[in-house]
């Protein structure tokens, strides 16, 4: 848990709500907090853990973009959650829309603007107008994100985004209903509708209390119910997921399912969104954290007999 990325806090809250789920439930457990991005810093720290199976709590860079679980590879510890191609894949968005899009799914348009190029004059086509969603390709938790509705905002917008990643995405705002998937194992979990009390679903939305309402499961008739649920385990399985994600979607207003995202380590407090979901579902946070933990038995399993 932890990590050296913007997501730090966020991630030592998962950590630690992990830890004490697994330790009432009688497992020996060790907290790692990792505090840089050092390769061999870490060999040494994990090891130091001795570890039979890693549960990873960690977000953002190197722990959602294949880094650690190179390491722990590496290591031939079994972890939790996806391996390192589908790591890398989900957290870089441009790929992953790429791959969204080849295989039928909707997604937004948008505009990929490189550091370097906007240093030299850069400006935006136009192609679709405001009000623009404008984020930096490699980071989660709505950080760096901006919602602009004037093409005059949009300079503001992506000096913000890019004091986060040297790759930064404008996209179509999409206006629809704002839901997410969780899924676990090869199945979708409930659907979950986020109506933000504010207009935006950004990092304040996300976490200060009292300011969004989450409805689960999302009030949808049934056949819309199964293509949004039908679109998530599709990214999910596009991308080679494994274990647990959660897919950020908005319904458009034709009842189109449009993916934003895909999450391959979710939030992990008894209230985030995947385990409450998993909570609706009748599987409560501790055996949500142990079934995770048995999944990387599995997929050590798998890549053995591979």
């Amino acid at each position: 848990m932890g990590g050296p990325s913007t997501e730090r806090e966020i991630s030592l809250k998962s950590g630690k709500a992990v830890y004490e789920a697994l330790e009432a439930l009688g497992l020996d457990v060790v907290a790692i907090d990792i505090t840089s991005d050092n390769i061999e810093e870490n060999l040494r720290l994990l090891k130091s853990g001795r570890l039979d199976c890693a549960f990873v709590a960690l977000h953002g860079r190197f722990g959602e973009d294949g880094q650690i679980q190179d390491i722990l590879e590496r290591l031939h510890v079994p972890y939790s959650g996806s391996g390192v191609s589908a790591s890398r894949l989900a957290m870089d968005k441009i790929s992953s829309r790429r791959i969204f899009q080849e295989n039928g799914l909707a997604v937004p348009p948008c505009e990929v603007v490189e550091k370097v190029y906007y240093a030299d004059g850069w400006s935006f086509d136009g192609r679709f107008p405001p009000p623009l969603v404008v984020k930096p390709a490699g980071h989660g938790s709505s950080i760096g994100l901006s919602l602009v509705d004037k093409i005059s905002e949009l300079p503001v917008a992506l000096d913000n985004a890019f004091a986060f990643d040297n790759r930064v995405i404008i996209e179509k705002y999409i206006k629809g209903r704002e839901l997410t998937v969780g899924i676990l194992g090869e199945s979708p979990l409930p659907v979950i509708e986020i109506i933000p009390k504010q207009r935006f679903f950004d990092y304040h939305a996300k976490y200060h209390a009292g300011i969004t309402e989450y409805v689960v499961p999302a009030k949808l008739e049934g056949v819309l119910n199964g293509r949004v649920q039908e679109a998530a385990l599709a990214s999910h399985r596009l991308l080679g997921c494994f274990g647990c994600s959660r897919v950020d979607i908005i319904l458009d207003s034709d009842n189109i399912p449009v993916i934003l995202e895909v999450n391959t380590i979710p939030g992990f407090t008894a209230t985030s969104l995947l385990p409450k979901a998993a909570g609706v579902a009748g599987i409560d946070f501790g055996a949500l954290c142990v079934k995770l933990l048995e999944s990387a038995y599995e997929k050590n399993r798998v890549s053995d007999t591979v």
